[in-house]
């Protein structure tokens, strides 16, 4: 018994199931039938008089139903409900029906919500009579096609959602909190309401609660439950990973889905894959070649200049609000075009009981590709299964009878191009393409139309990328719509016009950094679900464990090439040992450096002392009182012969150690000197003054005195300058200030490029990855940061649960020295921890490497200076 129908599903599935609907019947009563019917024993028969019958099934076998016209007159005796309970709401429902569209819904919704409030959990249901509840409240579970209303009970050990309706195979659902391994908040229908529960037996629970707030509360209760133990999805900081090779392109693209609430539970929000390939008629697939692949800069309505200037010719007619497609990217019906032959069901129950027509099937892939070239309406994307399935959703395997074209050829299994054999290869060879170097390095453009800035505004009008307004987030609030009929227009036209994803980017999307980038299976991928045979089946994104190189590419802002062996790689940081530890200092040790040649290091502290410390000696081999206040800073030119230190007292010193004398004093500042760099001529000072200058500073020819540092630029800040790095280039600088600001700055035009507040408290480190691509930040506020140069992206964040108060990092691996004493080593790669080990007591203020990253030295707030060495 349905809102809008009656249907009887026989037991012998031979027989037909037999659909009635409602606004076709002429009769629906209790049959009085001769005193002696056999049928009538107890008098408990329904009589059905339809004017048409919808038969479905018949012979178990998946087929368009069949419409039957005429009067007809069906009997059912009822044996294990009494007529009388039934029929009244039959009648209910029949005289509904008899209304205009709107008091019809009225009417239903009055029946329905009056039923669904007499229904309560039940509790017979229980796994365990000693489970305590804590929360009851109504939801909707929402699998695909499916909206089913029911009530939810979380208990201490168990999560039950019991169907309203009765017609549910499994009369309630129950997920031991145990089990559970993931808890995603989702959008439903452009609004957060929904909720989707993942099961370590990869069993999916999606819900949808009646606001916000009653979602938000669930979800904090459920996580509250001491049963509940997710797993560590590794989700965390997937930009950086996926730019550094270390996650494949698929992927990433399936993270973001997620991420921008698109679920395979939800036809109206499934997965969205780019087209890549865009040449479907050659014998072989050549990937070097770039006429091979689809422009991802731009949308798909806009590959086809011709089209795109239709569409802006209409929409400049249209009244707001304006639109360039009329149709999505993603639909319901978009999805079940491409999945036909293997969700049946779910096309016959969105198209009415019908196939499309035969020509307008998913036939060929170079005329779908053609199509959504050339087609008005038609700028559909690709779904996962392109990329990662075993292509039987290619295959009509079920035989299904989708009809005959007008060429007089039978709707087969869909026509592959000439480049692949089979649909296996046809999906493998797609999966190339998408990893392929060059996807790779212009993807970001398609995630930024997307999924990211170009999604919507300004921005979205100029990349031509700009569709119906109900498509999107925030274009109509249906909790203030009171009236039912106007709520549920609106809620058909979203699940009909499709859902554009979450905006998560509002600025460009970084682009990757490797031109050799992994392929399928080169990394742990969590499962990937797919609609098939209308059930969740789970393929796996890892295919293989193969090991795949990764060249790192680095080039500055004016396009040139930069060495890649400017630093050699960290590697075993993991297995760092102490060699040696020597208390050399009164106080906090500020700064440390290696000599290039790592047989010295040199030190300064808050004790006003500069040392210098002979490795292979052992040694302290000099000791100097530069300033009457402490020295913050220093770094040393690559002779190793001048050493140039920042001090509390303004000042910048010019020490030279084949001399033992201070050869030239500057005053730098009006107040400290926080911190100070130097690279190939340039000095960079910054000082709680707010400011930050840059020198021209170059050490002197051998037998001469240097030059004194002379200023190019004065860089003006707000709040005081606590750290400052400089880029391989010497074009840009990054300062952290105490308010947790990161700025990046132009030298020549002495201009902000970019200012991202991303601490909350100090900023005690920032510095450039040596391709000069990328910022590392770390701070106060515990959290180490790293952000994109070119587009400002923050690609990397982590609370590591400590105050950072320096850092090294190779582009790679991070050594960072923690307010616990603590030396904390950091895979960015991978994103991981590798190692933590116990230091220094008191805080490590400062760490440098040696270029062959064999050698660590560090320094902390106990005056000691620790040298560490690789284990071999």
């Amino acid at each position: 018994m349905c809102s809008k129908s009656i249907l009887f599903d026989p037991n012998d599935t031979s027989l037909p199931i037999l659909k009635f609907p409602l606004r076709e019947c002429l009769k629906i009563a209790q049959w009085n039938g001769p005193l002696l019917s056999r049928i009538d024993s107890k008098g408990d028969v329904l009589v059905i008089e339809s004017k048409q019958i919808i038969m479905m099934k018949e012979s178990n076998v998946v087929a368009p139903y069949t419409f039957h016209r005429g009067k007809k007159k069906y009997l059912f005796s009822f044996h294990f409900a009494a007529l009388g309970f039934v029929l009244p709401q039959l009648e209910q429902l029949h005289r509904a029906s008899t209304l205009s569209p709107a008091d019809q819904l009225v009417m239903i919704n009055t029946i329905v919500q009056s039923r669904q409030a007499r229904v309560s959990f039940n509790t017979s249901r229980l796994e365990d009579l000693y489970e305590k509840i804590v929360m009851e409240t109504t939801a909707k579970r929402i699998t695909p096609l499916v909206c089913n209303p029911g009530r939810v009970m979380l208990t201490s050990s168990r999560l039950y959602f019991q169907p309203f309706n009765n017609a549910d195979p499994c009369p309630v659902v129950k997920c031991k909190l145990s089990q559970i391994s993931r808890v995603v908040k989702r959008r439903y229908l452009l609004r957060h309401v929904g909720i989707e529960i993942f099961s370590k037996d990869s069993s999916q629970m999606y819900l949808v609660l009646n606001s916000q707030s009653d979602r938000d509360q669930f979800y904090r209760e459920l996580l509250k439950q001491p049963d509940v133990n997710l797993d560590d999805t590794e989700q965390e900081n997937m930009t950086l990973k996926w730019q550094n090779g270390a996650i494949t392109n698929f992927d990433y693209l399936m993270y973001l889905n997620s991420s921008s609430d698109r679920s395979f539970n939800d036809l109206t929000q499934y997965p969205v894959f780019p087209w890549v390939i865009a040449d479907y008629t050659s014998s072989q697939l050549d990937l070097r070649d770039p006429l091979t692949f689809r422009d991802l800069a731009k949308p798909i309505g806009a590959l086809n200049p011709n089209r795109l200037n239709q569409l802006k010719e209409r929409c400049r007619d249209m009244t707001e609000p304006k639109f360039l497609y009329g149709s999505h990217y993603s639909t319901p019906g978009y999805v079940l075009y491409y999945l036909v032959r293997v969700a049946p069901e779910f096309m016959l129950c969105l198209q009415g009981g019908k196939f499309d027509q035969p020509d307008r099937l998913f036939n060929s892939i170079q005329e779908t590709w053609e199509n959504v070239l050339t087609g008005h309406a038609d700028v559909k994307e690709l779904i996962p299964e392109f990329y990662q399935s075993s292509g039987e959703f290619l295959v009509n395997c079920q035989n299904l009878p989708l009809g005959m074209k007008q060429d007089k050829s039978n709707v087969g299994d869909v026509e592959l191009p000439a480049w692949a054999t089979d649909c296996e290869d046809f999906i493998r060879k797609n999966r190339e393409a998408l990893e392929c170097p060059y996807v790779s390095e212009r993807l970001n453009h398609w995630i930024d139309l997307i999924f990211g800035y170009k999604q919507r505004g300004e921005e979205a009008w100029e990349a031509d990328n700009v569709f119906y307004y109900l498509t999107y987030e925030g274009a109509v609030d249906l909790d203030s719509i009171t009236d039912p009929n106007e709520r549920a227009s609106l809620e058909s036209q979203i699940l009909e016009f499709g859902q554009t994803p979450k905006q998560l980017f509002t600025s460009p999307h970084p682009q990757r950094l490797v031109s050799a980038t992994p392929t399928m299976g080169a990394s742990p991928s969590p499962l990937v679900h797919s609609v098939v045979n209308g059930t969740s089946e789970q393929h796996c994104a890892r295919e293989s464990h193969e090991t795949i190189p990764v060249v790192h590419v680095n080039v500055d802002f004016e396009g040139s090439q930069l060495s890649n062996d400017a630093m050699a790689p960290w590697t075993r940081m993991e297995s760092l040992d102490k060699s040696s530890a020597h208390k050399l200092h009164k106080d906090t040790v500020t700064a440390v450096r290696l000599s290039r040649d790592c047989r010295h290091v040199f030190s300064v502290s808050q004790d006003t002392q500069l040392k210098m410390y002979s490795i292979e000696e052992k040694q302290q081999v000099r000791g100097i009182n530069l300033s009457s206040m402490p020295l913050s800073s220093c770094a040393i030119m690559p002779d190793a012969k001048t050493i140039v230190v920042g001090s509390w007292d303004n000042k910048i010193y010019i020490y030279s150690v084949e001399y033992g004398r201070v050869l030239d004093t500057t005053t730098g500042h009006d107040d400290a000197i926080s911190c100070l760099c130097w690279n190939d001529g340039i000095l960079v000072t910054a000082s709680w003054d707010s400011t930050v200058k840059v020198w021209k500073f170059m050490p002197a020819p051998e037998g001469r005195k240097p030059a004194p540092p002379s200023i190019l630029a004065e860089l003006d800040h707000d709040t005081e300058v606590n750290s400052v790095d400089l880029d391989p280039t010497n074009t840009l600088v990054v300062t952290g200030t105490m308010d947790g600001n990161v700025l990046l700055w132009n030298i020549d035009q002495q201009a902000i490029i970019s200012n991202h507040s991303v601490h909350r408290e100090t900023v005690h480190c920032v510095l450039f990855s040596p391709d000069g691509q990328r910022i590392f930040s770390c701070g106060a506020d515990h959290f180490m940061r790293v952000i994109d140069v070119h587009t400002g992206t923050e690609v990397f964040c982590k609370d590591v649960g400590e105050e950072i108060r320096c850092a090294v990092w190779d582009g790679q691996m991070v050594l960072a020295g923690g307010e616990s004493g603590d030396l904390q080593v950091w895979d960015l790669f991978h994103v991981q921890q590798i190692t933590k080990i116990k230091a220094h007591q008191g805080a490590i203020r400062c760490i440098d490497v040696s270029g062959d990253g064999c050698t660590v030295v560090t320094g902390g707030e106990d005056g000691q200076v620790i040298l560490w060495k690789i284990k071999v």
